[in-house]
């Protein structure tokens, strides 16, 4: 069995906002993830979880700190996952010129097969088996839905579209959508999954997308500020609306005039993600 190091506890709205650290076998380091645990596991009744996965540059910190979700999780009884976004230590190989897009902080939530990072970057295994895996070994859990914001939107969309059976819902702020055809994705595919495109395609939204066709059941909610300086440059959103449109999949596309990429922009509508989520969560 896993073991837990609790290194910090909070208490908010009646909850918990907590901090672990534990040693992965996936990622080969220690690694450290946010909970917020609403009221209502004080009752020891199983509790839906909802998964975030955060962009670029962040830790598991940046959306308990400023996002605001802990009002609403209180109210609607719903625990916070909010893992890291890479693996991180010594030894854990990082970009050689410290770019923000590689390396630490930017596992881009994929299994790399490339050196110098396949020891380390296996995010996606990380949070798609050994993270739920272990939460569900320390909590009393019943659903799960999983959401992000940017790079972590990216990795909602792929980790629900590969595996629909695990969530009851999906959503996404400002969400990487098409990797394989925008600068960031180029640049962190190229590295930890080589050059080999096809295999890019497993980690890319609108592919994944594009052969589910109307079928597709699970929710998809997506928003995105019309003031986001990376809209255009880095395809965010669109493509996935346009294949959608295209495969008569159903998804909720929100587009908000004055909205930029930061935090600010999450903290406005992330009451709304999770009422999404609540009313699947609870079904």
């Amino acid at each position: 069995m896993t073991q837990l190091t609790e290194i910090s506890a909070v208490k908010s709205f009646d909850g918990w906002q907590k901090r672990f650290q534990h040693d992965s076998q996936v990622l080969h380091c220690k690694m450290q993830f946010s909970v917020y645990l609403p009221p209502q596991a004080e009752k020891d009744q199983p509790l839906p979880v909802l998964y975030w996965l955060s962009g670029l540059t962040c830790s598991d910190e940046n959306f308990s700190a400023k996002a605001g979700a802990q009002r609403v999780a209180a109210e609607l009884g719903i625990m916070l996952v909010i893992p890291d976004t890479s693996p991180r230590g010594e030894g854990v190989p990082d970009a050689e010129d410290g770019a923000y897009d590689l390396g630490l902080g930017a596992g881009f939530y994929v299994n790399a097969t490339e050196s110098p990072w396949q020891r380390h970057y296996q995010m996606y295994d990380y949070i798609a088996e050994e993270l739920p895996a272990l939460i569900e070994q320390q909590f009393n859990i019943s659903k799960s839905a999983i959401s992000g914001h940017s790079m972590g939107g990216h990795g909602a969309l792929v980790l629900a579209l590969r595996n629909p059976d695990r969530f009851t819902s999906v959503s996404a702020f400002a969400p990487i959508v098409n990797p394989v055809n925008c600068p960031w994705g180029q640049k962190a595919f190229s590295a930890y999954l080589g050059e080999n495109k096809q295999q890019w395609q497993q980690y890319d939204a609108c592919h994944l997308l594009a052969n589910k066709r109307g079928d597709w059941q699970l929710p998809i909610k997506v928003d995105q500020g019309l003031a986001d300086n990376f809209l255009e440059s880095q395809r965010l959103t669109r493509p996935l609306e346009e294949i959608c449109e295209k495969t008569g999949v159903k998804a909720e596309f929100g587009y908000h005039p004055g909205y930029d990429h930061s935090y600010y922009f999450i903290a406005s509508f992330i009451e709304q993600h999770l009422r999404f989520h609540a009313t699947y969560l609870k079904a």
